[in-house]
């Protein structure tokens, strides 16, 4: 049986379901469907103290911010853009179109067809997320997105240079300096200087992420999004300076992030709980990280590798690092992740900065029933049916006019019908009674 050396609570959906946030989500958005542009303004003057004349950058500005950028921050992001849709186009060349004659002359296919309008929303609170710019905009490009709109809010009333050059190399379409629930807003319902779009991708505050669950179904969205997670499976093998590195790596995102460590060996959740509380004092984002660990870090320790699997599995973490001695076991150990990195050589610092796959992923336990953001999230998989053969019409009509009328879907059953009647010589008497007997010409 699993002993806990630290637990906490483990956050859910419910925890986010804050009732003045909602609240006050909703009148934002009802506010700007009703006076557009005029209340955008409004609250991008309360909220981010920011009133241009125009919320889009030109092209020319953004080639000033590029410009204003040490070679090093441009070479660095041409970089990860490279990683990310490298692997991103190695994911759309694995969707392949299908075409198959299921009877004589019958064809059905499906197809992938990329969404014609995307947003992608840049985080800028607390932190100037460039590496989101790589994740959501180079993905919808590499799926073929012919318009993504990309907005960000000035950081402290300046315009983030770094994030915009991101935006730009990625393959944004439209940059908009705009944030919170007017961003989001703007780009589902459309303002007078923004067209609507038909999805909406990237994380953000609890009033991002309500914005997004309440314009869910006018937009498609990425996924709900909520505090970062980290779970490291370590066995005696693990290096327990390398693991409490790592679990504080991800605890800085937030004071109400999760930091899970489940392991096999009592020696190293002690070494690890130690070497925690060593770091902590010293680290800039202490802040964030000491409560983090303080309220929603937890140590488990297993009794064996079986029951480190099943523990590992059932918390669904959005991230989980794995440090045992075979780490690949857990490709075939775990199915409830958003993410695995395998090995200490890894860890998910890469995979939100740098090495390629997607950093938007499943939080609070949304890993039991769905991954991350990829190029599929950006593409529709649509399906056709053509009949070319009268005489599998006819059969098909046959079927459909018996299927249809078990249901009481008279309707639906005389479609098969007319095909019946055309093609298999087949009578009916609500036909005659409409075109007379005898057969079609």
């Amino acid at each position: 049986m699993p002993r806990y050396l630290k637990k906490a609570t483990p956050k859910t959906f419910a925890d986010s379901a804050q009732h003045d946030v909602s609240d006050r989500v909703r009148s934002i958005i009802d506010d700007i469907r009703a006076r557009g542009e005029t209340a955008v303004r409004e609250y991008s003057a309360t909220f981010d103290r920011w009133e241009p004349d125009s919320f889009r950058l030109s092209d020319a500005r953004i080639a000033e911010l590029v410009d204003s950028l040490p070679r090093q921050v441009i070479d660095d992001i041409a970089f990860v853009q490279e990683q990310v849709r490298n692997f991103a186009l190695a994911q759309r060349a694995s969707l392949t179109d299908v075409e198959v004659e299921t009877l004589p002359g019958v064809r059905l296919g499906h197809r992938h067809v990329p969404i014609e309008a995307v947003g992608a929303y840049i985080p800028g609170g607390k932190y100037p997320l460039t590496a989101s710019a790589h994740m959501t905009i180079v993905t919808a490009k590499a799926a073929g997105v012919p318009r993504v709109v990309a907005c960000t809010p000035p950081i402290r009333g300046e315009i983030p240079a770094a994030t915009v050059a991101a935006m730009k190399m990625a393959g944004a379409d439209e940059i908009y300096l705009l944030g919170g629930v007017q961003a989001v807003a703007s780009m589902a319902v459309g303002t007078d200087f923004m067209a609507p779009v038909n999805l909406i991708a990237g994380p953000g505050n609890a009033y991002v992420a309500e914005a997004k669950r309440q314009l869910y179904g006018e937009v498609g969205i990425d996924l709900f999004a909520g505090p970062t997670e980290i779970l490291v499976i370590a066995d005696e093998t693990a290096d327990p300076f390398t693991t409490a590195v790592d679990l504080l790596s991800q605890a800085e995102h937030g004071p109400d992030s999760p930091a899970v460590l489940v392991t096999t060996s009592e020696a190293l959740a002690d070494e690890v709980a130690r070497l925690i509380d060593r770091i902590l004092p010293g680290m800039p984002t202490k802040d964030f990280a000491e409560p983090a660990w303080r309220d929603h870090g937890q140590i488990i320790v297993c009794d064996d590798m079986d029951e480190l699997w099943r523990v590992g599995d059932s918390l669904a973490s959005e991230h989980v690092q794995v440090f045992t001695a075979d780490p690949r076991q857990a490709l075939d150990r775990m199915r409830n992740y958003g993410a695995l990195f395998l090995g200490e050589n890894t860890c998910v610092s890469y995979g939100d900065k740098v090495i390629g796959t997607n950093h938007v992923l499943p939080t609070l336990g949304a890993a039991r029933y769905t991954g991350g953001l990829w190029v599929g999230k950006y593409l529709k998989t649509v399906t056709y049916q053509e009949v070319l053969n009268d005489d599998s019409s006819a059969d098909l009509g046959r079927v459909c006019g018996r299927a249809a009328r078990v249901e009481l879907f008279e309707g639906h059953a005389r479609s098969g019908d007319v095909r019946a009647w055309r093609h298999g010589g087949e009578q009916f008497a609500w036909i005659e009674e409409v075109v007379g007997e005898g057969q079609p010409a």
